[in-house]
């Protein structure tokens, strides 16, 4: 009977020894799991974020772009029907078809564009909004889906034809664009003006006089009437744009310079950036822009 105790003492002694060493080896393991966890958790913090930036769009339903009403062929509000339509306006309804959400259009100006990206109205901007290394410090720009150049609009009865006539001459560009520099720099490599004192990092179309000044619009109609009146006797921007406001009184100067590649913007690291420029690839790849490129005539 006494052998039969001892046997059950010692069986329950080796129970309890595996059972804590049992115990340890869990705390162990557990405690190196948390360690790769937390590793592998911090590795991921980027990709968490760009998927959580997106995910904010899916979950609201909605996507926000900012978008022109008075450029045909680009984003063109008509004001008969009070619908959008143009090439930027289909690929912003194609980005949110891919996102699986509604789309919400907002009318913009080169000036109020980026203000309305940097203050969270808008998630992206489709607006004939330039690439350039300068903005590149400001916002994100996915790969260009369109490419334009800069030129001229006047009226043709002032008889101006080439950068060379708008020596002397007032031109009218909108607030905040690139076309101002854009212009001063064709007619310096054109030899037309000597360009003296001018530096691209810091040129102020407002503080420009050597051969040709600037007045400063907030949107495109303005500097069209200002045209029309003789407050400017040229309308730069790109000719995309300039488009909408030929007549059969009015021409364009015969030179085009400043390639203007056209981007879908974003906040600057947005993790929604990496989705524009995956959607951006996409459709250049598989024809969609090529195709509406040819819908809306811009060869």
């Amino acid at each position: 009977m006494k052998n039969w105790k001892k046997l059950l003492a010692l069986l329950l002694a080796l129970v309890m020894c595996l059972a804590l060493a049992a115990c340890g080896g869990e705390s162990e393991a557990e405690e190196d799991a948390s360690g790769d966890t937390s590793a592998a958790a911090e590795g991921d913090a980027s990709g968490e974020a760009a998927d959580a930036d997106v995910q904010a769009i899916i979950d609201r339903g909605v996507l926000r772009v900012g978008v022109k009403s008075d450029v045909l062929g680009f984003g063109y509000l008509d004001p008969t029907t009070n619908e959008y339509s143009g090439i930027e306006i289909d690929l912003a309804q194609a980005l949110a078809d891919k996102l699986g959400v509604e789309v919400e259009y907002t009318t913009v100006t080169a000036a109020t564009r980026g203000e309305l990206l940097d203050s969270g109205d808008l998630d992206c901007v489709l607006a004939t909004f330039t690439i350039t290394e300068e903005r590149r410090q400001s916002w994100d720009f996915t790969t260009a889906y369109y490419t334009d150049h800069v030129t001229a609009l006047v009226e043709t009865e002032s008889g101006i034809t080439s950068l060379e006539d708008l020596v002397g001459a007032t031109v009218g560009v909108s607030s905040s664009s690139t076309s101002a520099r854009a212009l001063v720099e064709a007619m310096i490599e054109a030899g037309v003006i000597t360009g003296e004192g001018f530096d691209a990092e810091t040129f102020d179309p407002a503080l420009w006089t050597e051969g040709v000044s600037f007045r400063q619009y907030d949107d495109y109609p303005a500097i069209s009437t200002a045209l029309s009146a003789g407050e400017v006797q040229a309308f730069c921007v790109d000719r995309s744009i300039l488009a909408y406001y030929q007549s059969a009184d009015r021409s364009f100067i015969d030179a085009e310079f400043a390639p203007q590649e056209y981007g879908i913007v974003t906040r600057l690291g947005s993790g929604f950036s990496a989705y524009c420029e995956e959607f951006v690839q996409a459709c250049l790849s598989d024809g969609t822009i090529e195709g509406l490129m040819a819908e809306y005539n811009l060869g």
